[in-house]
């Protein structure tokens, strides 16, 4: 039973750790692009939201996504999604996009923020190292507890 209080806060530090190494690759890829100095224009061929969320009386929580297509320099034609864009774009909209030449994929409709991002993704950094060292505590706290449990009622 005793596992169970160590391998549930261990799957919870490698969700964790796994976000945060999500958040810090698309910063840097945001960060690539935006200083690339390569833009395009892009038409938005999509948008649409999803929702998650709202069920057992919790919070809803809407997303929009815009699904863009341009043209590189050298003439290969990239189409992309991202998420969280402005909600002022529509399907058939001219937005600049930002790319990096080695990684066009990559590409972002956001209007460049670099210190806004890396604001944001050290304040999740920070966060998911907050929730790390909880998890270790109480992996020690539990530990210590149950050694001195086994020491008091060991002799029984």
């Amino acid at each position: 039973m005793s596992v169970f209080f160590y391998a549930l806060p261990a799957l919870i530090i490698v969700v964790v750790l796994l976000l945060a190494a999500r958040a810090v690759r698309r910063s840097l890829e945001l960060r690539s692009a935006w200083s690339s100095g390569l833009t395009a224009e892009a038409r938005c061929l999509r948008s649409y939201t999803t929702v998650s969320g709202g069920g057992h009386d919790t919070s809803v929580t809407t997303t929009l996504h815009h699904v863009y297509e341009f043209t590189t320099r050298d003439g290969r034609v990239i189409r992309f999604e991202e998420s969280n864009g402005r909600p002022t774009v529509v399907e058939g909209d001219i937005v600049t996009v930002h790319y990096a030449a080695q990684h066009p994929e990559k590409a972002t409709a956001h209007v460049p923020s670099p210190a806004r991002a890396a604001a944001g993704t050290i304040a999740l950094v920070a966060f998911c190292g907050l929730i790390i060292a909880f998890c270790i505590g109480f992996m020690i706290t539990f530990h210590e507890m149950s050694e001195s449990a086994d020491s008091l009622f060991g002799g029984i």
